[in-house]
């Protein structure tokens, strides 16, 4: 137990060891073997569900050379996977092991074990499936602080003359449920660009639950990368309606497949000479055919139908926000609708001041204002003409809420005023009015 905290210490606030957290083991401790090359490949396709992993793999010394003999190799993968029940039975004794250490198995079974002849063309005759396959247990943690912990396969590769074979290349084939992960957005955003998704492929990576308690029993058995190529390839069919919006590292290399159609590939290069766990991470989507066609056919649809309707549209608001404007009125403070004049209105008591004979044309002027229309004959013969023109509307209203009221009707009042001059004095005065009831 002390030395298990002081590596947990040392990895939290120390740099990370050159042997940290493998994700491949020996069956034998401090065994003088080495991966290479190694490549761990994902296919991704279109429609959801479990993600195809290969991970392919040769066995080396430190010195470069073929093992004369190697043990069982175990594969720590950091997700649960999904097994052939054609490849045979699981392994009892497997499940046994990983329940001694504390965790709870939740999966048994087999997964794929091919071995590809380095030296035949690609296709069928260069792989040669190995009978009975892999066997795995998939494990959890419980019963600690943290509860229940996400979910990690403990593959066991059995011995076989095949890993030291200088001709051949293993592959552990699976399928993965939960590698790639749905990114969380709003329905508009999944409508209009499709779902988003996650996903991570790593190396040398044990820092969750329950990676590192696994690593920790079996630390002194962990393989590390020789010199040969190692890398972590992501593939995705219909690369014609892939929309990759994020890569990291921003080093990792992206390109179209030399050898599938309409697939593109995300790849980065494993350093072996780094300790510390090495990720790539892809987020991504797909498009429907219909998405694919929606981002040409929108904003065609939208400018046809801007100049087709675009006019008919404001006419119509217009029409509308005149009809809106003319049915709402703010009331006053103190309750009484607003009135509504244009030009010249004169009171009564206005007019009645105006006398013929009597009244001059400032006086006029200083009574009705000198908003008015002017009539004058030529050649002058001294008389000429005012009038004042005015609109008054009294709309009757029901109070609605707050200062905010319903117009009925219209009450209308049009007046008419005409004066009469002889020179400077008022000869004659006119007055028209009409009363009338609009309706809204």
């Amino acid at each position: 137990m002390r030395s298990a905290l002081l590596l947990l210490a040392a990895l939290v606030l120390g740099p990370a060891a050159p042997a940290a957290a493998q994700v491949f083991f020996s069956a034998t401790p401090s065994p003088d073997l080495r991966l290479g090359p190694l490549m761990i490949r994902a296919t991704v396709a279109p429609e959801p569900g479990p993600v195809r992993v290969r991970v392919q793999f040769s066995v080396m010394t430190s010195s470069g050379a073929r093992p004369s003999s190697v043990p069982d190799l175990f594969l720590l993968w950091p997700d649960e996977v999904q097994g052939d029940p054609k490849l045979g039975a699981k392994d009892p004794a497997l499940s046994k092991s990983v329940e001694a250490l504390g965790f709870d198995v939740i999966g048994e079974g087999r997964v794929a074990l091919n071995a590809r002849k380095l030296h035949e063309p690609p296709g069928p005759t260069a792989r040669q499936p190995v009978s009975g396959g892999a066997a795995y247990a998939t494990f959890v943690q419980t019963g600690n602080t943290y509860g229940l912990s996400p979910p990690a396969t403990w593959i066991r590769i059995p011995s076989s003359r095949m890993l030291s074979d200088p001709d051949l290349m293993m592959e552990v084939e699976l399928q993965s449920p939960q590698i790639a992960k749905k990114k969380l957005a709003s329905w508009a955003e999944r409508w209009v660009l499709g779902e988003r998704w996650l996903l991570a492929l790593s190396y040398n990576e044990a820092r969750g639950r329950p990676l590192f308690r696994m690593y920790l029993d079996h630390r002194d058995r962990a393989l590390r990368l020789g010199d040969a190529p190692a890398e972590i390839t992501v593939s995705f069919p219909s690369a014609d309606r892939l929309k990759i919006d994020n890569v990291y590292p921003p080093t990792a290399n992206r390109a179209l497949s030399e050898t599938l159609e309409r697939t593109e590939v995300v790849s980065m290069y494993l350093d072996p000479t780094e300790g510390t766990p090495q990720r790539l991470s892809v987020q991504y989507g797909y498009f429907s055919r219909t998405q694919s066609w929606a981002v040409i056919v929108v904003p065609l649809l939208i400018l046809v139908v801007g100049y087709s309707i675009g006019p008919l549209i404001g006419r119509l608001a217009v029409v509308l926000a005149d009809r809106f404007v003319g049915r709402m009125h703010w009331a006053r403070w103190d309750g009484a609708p607003r009135k509504r004049q244009t030009g010249v209105m004169l009171s009564r008591e206005v007019l009645a001041r105006i006398r013929p004979g009597q009244t001059t044309w400032d006086e006029v002027m200083r009574l009705c204002g000198p908003d008015a229309e002017i009539t004058e004959k030529f050649p002058g013969s001294g008389r000429r003409t005012v009038a004042y023109r005015g609109r008054l509307e009294r709309p009757q209203t029901r109070h609605l809420i707050g200062w905010l009221t319903t117009v009925h009707h219209l009450e209308v009042e049009r007046q008419e005023v005409t004066i009469e001059f002889d020179g400077d004095v008022v000869r004659d005065v006119q007055a028209d009015i009409r009363r009338s009831r609009v309706p809204v």
